[in-house]
């Protein structure tokens, strides 16, 4: 049998990304410090590897494909195949961002502040680039870890961290300067795996359905039961956000309507839609959304 060698991240990914994997259909078990993670799927072999390594891997045909940030392919310089931007948050607009950060009594306000300046990082590579960009020579050092307490114990004048909103380094006392690069969660995989027609399709297929998944994580499916003096009333609420599906019930002079909608409209949009006439209204959870 045939098998898709995936690689799956560890550390702060894993578990959103195992959650992802179940959503979609997929039951991943991962047991004590076992990198072989098992899964209902006879044609994965999945392996859990850090984030930061995992373009590595693929480029070097270790793995078929995984699932990194474009942040650590970027940093590896890795020649792969980016399938699909995969971002787990649910506000699906959200990117993470490294930025570089001082600390907040620092005289430093820009950029050309820190020519000749110490800035620790785990994104060495891209964070050189940045300041070379620049034209500023600054001594950029790799960090091995907590990263921003040694802005504050004065090891180095600024580091290059990652964020979502900021709230980490404000709790540090940490003020940002500028954004180094911004970065998404893809599926990637390498240019031989690719051109493999059964490899491809397989990779195509978990895509499809990961995809699926993260689209359903903010949406919700809306079912009611309107009459039809009611319907034009009903409609209007709902034709603004997608075209429902109506159908006729035996009941005469009755239909029911179905809509996915997001989330968070819900708590306003149900009693809107009652008012209207609409009756039974069921909403319920979405596993996968394919369009």
């Amino acid at each position: 049998m045939k098998k898709l060698k995936l690689g799956l991240p560890t550390g702060s990914l894993q578990d959103a990304t195992i959650k992802v994997f179940e959503r979609a259909g997929f039951k991943i078990y991962v047991s004590g410090r076992s990198y072989f993670p098992a899964i209902d799927d006879d044609e994965i072999e999945p392996v859990l590897l850090r984030a930061q390594e995992m373009s590595r891997y693929v480029e070097e045909e270790a793995l078929d494909c995984g699932i990194t940030g474009a942040d650590w392919v970027q940093e590896n310089g890795s020649k792969v195949i980016s399938l699909a931007d995969l971002v787990y948050a649910k506000q699906s607009s959200v990117k993470v961002r490294w930025v570089l950060a001082v600390s907040e009594k620092s005289p430093i306000k820009t950029t050309k502040d820190l020519r000749g300046k110490r800035i620790a990082t785990e994104l060495v590579n891209v964070t050189k680039k940045y300041f070379k960009k620049q034209k500023i020579k600054a001594d950029v050092e790799f960090s091995w870890g907590a990263t921003e307490a040694k802005v504050a114990d004065g090891l180095v004048d600024a580091v290059v961290e990652l964020t979502e909103t900021g709230s980490s380094l404000r709790a540090h006392k940490l003020r940002i300067v500028d954004t180094i690069c911004e970065s998404t969660t893809q599926f990637i995989a390498n240019k031989r795996a690719v051109q493999d027609p059964w490899k491809k399709n397989k990779m195509d297929q978990i895509v499809m359905l990961l995809k699926g998944a993260i689209t359903a994580d903010n949406m919700v499916g809306l079912k009611m039961n309107v009459e039809n003096k009611n319907l034009k009333k009903v409609l209007k609420l709902l034709t603004s956000l997608q075209d429902p599906t109506v159908s006729s019930l035996s009941r005469k002079n009755w239909a029911a309507v179905e809509i996915v909608i997001n989330e968070g409209t819900v708590r306003t949009l149900i009693p809107k839609l009652k008012k209207s006439g609409a009756q039974g209204i069921i909403e319920y959870p979405l596993n996968k959304l394919i369009y």
